[in-house]
């Protein structure tokens, strides 16, 4: 029932309307990983099982690299990619129905890119968002863009939005009323920004608050910054009537109106670089700060870090990986493959165990199974739950570091370098 009850006046961010069977954002049409509407019980007949030779519809070599989450709708699935060098960024459609790539567009061009010295993320992290008509693709400060879905054609685009990414782009956009909305979390500047969805001018723009207290001896911040920067994609909710949304990030995760990009209240911290989407449940907002899974009550107002926080989770929290709830539950994985069931409104850890290989992709749920996709290719089905149950265990031949998407009874999965439609008879 606690699901039902978070889940009901969550906004839908990507678009007004979304067809069951759209995979409009980054964790789907609810932002939370959830296939199915509130309420909607007819079963989606999701596959349990599928290999390089059982249940795989069609297979697409994808060109260069790109960890972005598709997104579909009306037959066409899209994403990005880039080069490994980061001087080039491209946008790919593929046909749903046959896997055949439609449109392969090249948006932006970088001479002097920032190196990504590591060796999880890429230049083409940040995920799509689409709505009818238009599709809106962004590589952080490289660019952004809005397209026509029926040709490809740019309708607007923007590469002045200033953010040194230093270890290379990752927040994903969101759609909100009127407004496309940016994270952009860099060494040097930290802000939220939205843009006017029709025309891609600024409506307003949000510096963020925290204290950063990483200043060396000679006062500059320290390893330039690094401890400054996130990868995070804020998620909106109602809230006694009024849209909030919820933005975690480096020292600090807040809450904001996102019709003006106030700036309602935060809760102060001391970790950094967390990618992890929030979730909201009952008047509570499940927050990531890379070190804890923190549970924050969103009715305070200003700095509300010694009032305002319900519980607090430290044990194999998730850098990466977003959680996912279910009924009064929130799983998440950590990125040794660590999964732990957490009782919504109280923190309390239900069961913890190990499902072994490493994980950036995000869960997703439907028909009351979790689905868990690692770094190696591997997929392990959890049955949801209080107690920890495997369903099955899928393997492809390249790993995972994009979340999956869903369309109708069909898996939507990219790995490495390559998208497959996994569907069962």
């Amino acid at each position: 029932m606690i699901r039902e009850l978070g889940a009901v006046v969550m906004i839908c961010t990507a678009c007004c309307v979304t067809a069951r069977g759209d995979w409009p954002e980054f964790r789907g049409p609810y932002g939370d990983g959830h296939v199915q509407a509130p309420g909607d019980n007819k079963p989606v007949g999701l596959p349990l099982k599928w290999s390089e030779t059982e249940n795989v519809k069609w297979k697409t070599e994808i060109p260069l690299t790109g960890w972005s989450t598709p997104v579909v709708m009306s037959n066409q699935i899209w994403m990005t990619t880039a080069p490994m060098s980061g001087t080039e960024f491209f946008v790919v459609c593929a046909d749903a129905a046959t896997g055949r790539i439609l449109f392969n567009k090249k948006l932006f061009q970088c001479d002097n890119p920032e190196p990504l010295e590591n060796n999880v993320n890429c230049y083409a992290s940040p995920s799509p968002a689409i709505e009818p008509g238009r599709v809106y693709v962004h590589f952080g400060s490289y660019g952004t863009a809005c397209l026509d879905t029926a040709d490809a054609k740019v309708i607007w685009q923007r590469n002045d939005l200033p953010c040194r990414h230093f270890r290379g782009p990752g927040s994903s956009v969101i759609l909100f009323e009127n407004l496309l909305i940016l994270t952009m979390d860099g060494v040097d500047v930290q802000y939220m920004v939205a843009l006017d969805k029709k025309t891609g001018r600024t409506v307003w723009k949000t510096d963020r608050t925290a204290n950063w207290n990483d200043l060396d001896p000679d006062g500059k911040p320290h390893n330039e910054g690094d401890f400054r920067k996130a990868y995070t994609t804020p998620l909106i909710a109602d809230v006694s009537g009024k849209p909030q949304m919820f933005s975690p990030a480096s020292k600090a995760v807040y809450g904001y109106d996102p019709r003006t990009g106030k700036e309602l209240w935060k809760v102060r911290h001391a970790s950094f670089s967390t990618a992890v989407r929030p979730l909201f449940v009952n008047g509570l907002a499940i927050m990531s700060t890379g070190a804890e899974l923190v549970g924050i009550r969103v009715d305070g107002r200003g700095d509300v870090t010694d009032t305002s926080v319900a519980w607090r989770v430290a044990s194999a929290v998730s850098r990466m990986p977003s959680p996912v709830l279910v009924d009064d539950l929130v799983y998440m994985v950590s990125s040794d493959g660590t999964v732990t069931c957490i009782e919504a409104m109280t923190g309390n850890v239900v069961w913890q165990e190990r499902i072994r290989s490493r994980y950036y992709a995000s869960p997703i749920y439907a028909d009351g199974r979790i689905y868990f996709f690692s770094d190696t290719g591997k997929t392990t089905v959890l049955k949801a739950g209080r107690t920890f149950e495997v369903l099955a265990t899928n393997m492809l031949a390249e790993g995972f570091m994009a979340s999956p998407a869903v369309l109708g009874k069909s898996l939507i999965l990219r790995t490495k370098a390559h998208l497959y439609r996994i569907e069962a008879p």
